[in-house]
């Protein structure tokens, strides 16, 4: 009987750093949740770490946590990468098909995208990964699926995605601190977008807008390819932030506030003038319903407005059929999703991922949830060259199999 996977997912936050370790039995469907920790993220800020010491201590506080509940070992975590610094660009690539008989190859495909990689960046910036949009064979563009046709010239239309050195290094130091070794570095945008996208919805033309606190992550995809990804510079504790400003009281009563009393009904707020009254640090506090409906719709609207603004980029304003999935913390907001219906002129769904018929279904969790799938991936596709024994040939397929449909 085949042994399952075990896979640990580390969410690096701005408003939480959370850990799991899930069990999967290969060819089933659910996982077992072997550990699951958080705690509030100290040390990060708008998705960047700052402080990589005090990171790494909240880190290793989780990973013992977990080791004592489990009694099983954490030797390395599947973690994401985020912050408003990462940015993507396009970019083509051009090869010669190498093979005699003129049959595109792997390898070809690889020196493709290789090729892709030769961009202009300044000596901080490095990019993270290559996401072909599409392969251009002998002029004839559109094809997905290469791999054993016959041309002279092979090209492909990428979009690259990068971020700033230091950064990055910060976030690998931060968890080898903590004792652990990086199996991967993924981006938040992509981890929410495997959580929660169906293949149906990226072939299609899709956008996921995962709100964290810090930064609100960006993917849109058609085709089944990712064709834009950017880091908003804003999330949902800026709105905590703003309660607290106007309503004059601390953080923590603010975001208390807007748990129990906040949404974004902004259409009907000058009709709500329902008073309400809460005590705070030595205080009470009384405001009307639509005051704090206007401070939260305010924001939200900002932060519609900058995915709006990176829609027009790519000439996707209004015109993705699958619309939008909302995503994160702060697509928990109660109303959220008629305002980016009605802000984006698109259809939109609240994305909430499940990592197991025992474990709530959460927005919150998406990237968390992204990262055990893309770990288990990974794990099949490392038995899968051991028991074939074909290595690189078969990694390479897999690989290039997420990203063409």
């Amino acid at each position: 009987m085949p042994k399952p996977y075990i896979i640990s997912a580390l969410d690096i936050g701005s408003g939480f750093i959370k850990l799991a370790v899930v069990s999967k039995k290969p060819g089933g469907d659910d996982f077992e949740i072997l550990g699951f920790a958080r705690e509030p993220s100290l040390g990060i800020r708008k998705g960047v770490v700052i402080d990589i010491q005090r990171v790494a201590e909240t880190i290793t506080s989780l990973k013992n946590k977990i080791e004592q509940d489990c009694g099983r070992k954490i030797n390395s975590v599947f973690a994401n990468v985020g912050g408003s610094h990462i940015f993507s660009t396009s970019s083509r690539g051009l090869v010669s098909v190498s093979r005699a008989d003129q049959k595109i190859s792997e390898e070809d495909v690889e020196r493709v995208l290789r090729a892709a990689r030769a961009i202009s960046l300044s000596s901080n910036k490095e990019i993270i990964g290559v996401f072909p949009k599409e392969f251009i064979v002998d002029g004839e563009a559109g094809v997905k699926e290469v791999v054993g046709m016959e041309g002279v010239r092979l090209e492909a239309e990428t979009l690259v995605l990068c971020g700033f050195s230091p950064y990055l290094r910060n976030c690998s130091q931060t968890i080898l601190n903590a004792g652990l070794e990086v199996s991967d570095l993924i981006p938040a945008s992509l981890a929410s977008a495997r959580a929660v996208l169906k293949d149906r919805e990226k072939e299609l033309g899709v956008c996921v807008l995962d709100i964290g606190a810090g930064t609100t992550d960006m993917a849109v995809f058609e085709e089944g390819n990712l064709i834009q990804a950017s880091v908003l510079p804003i999330g949902s504790s800026h709105i905590t932030s703003d309660i607290a400003i106007c309503l004059r009281t601390d953080i923590d009563t603010a975001e208390k506030i807007k748990l129990e009393f906040g949404n974004c009904d902004i259409s009907n707020s000058k009709k709500n003038k329902k008073k309400i009254k809460i005590e705070g640090e030595g205080e009470t506090l009384s405001f009307s319903q639509r005051e704090l409906t206007d401070i939260i719709g305010a924001r939200v609207l900002e932060v519609l407005d900058l995915a709006n603004k990176e829609l027009k980029k790519i000439s996707k304003q209004g015109m993705l059929p699958s619309g939008i999935v909302l995503t994160g913390g702060g697509a928990r907001l109660p109303k959220i999703r008629d305002l980016v219906k009605k802000e984006l002129g698109l259809p939109c769904r609240i994305g909430a991922s499940k990592i197991s018929s025992t474990f709530q279904e959460d927005p919150s969790l998406s990237v968390l949830y992204g990262l055990i799938l893309e770990g288990i991936e990974a794990e099949e596709t490392r038995e899968n060259i051991l028991i074939s024994g074909k290595g690189f040939k078969n990694k390479l397929k897999k690989f290039f199999r997420q990203f063409i449909p």
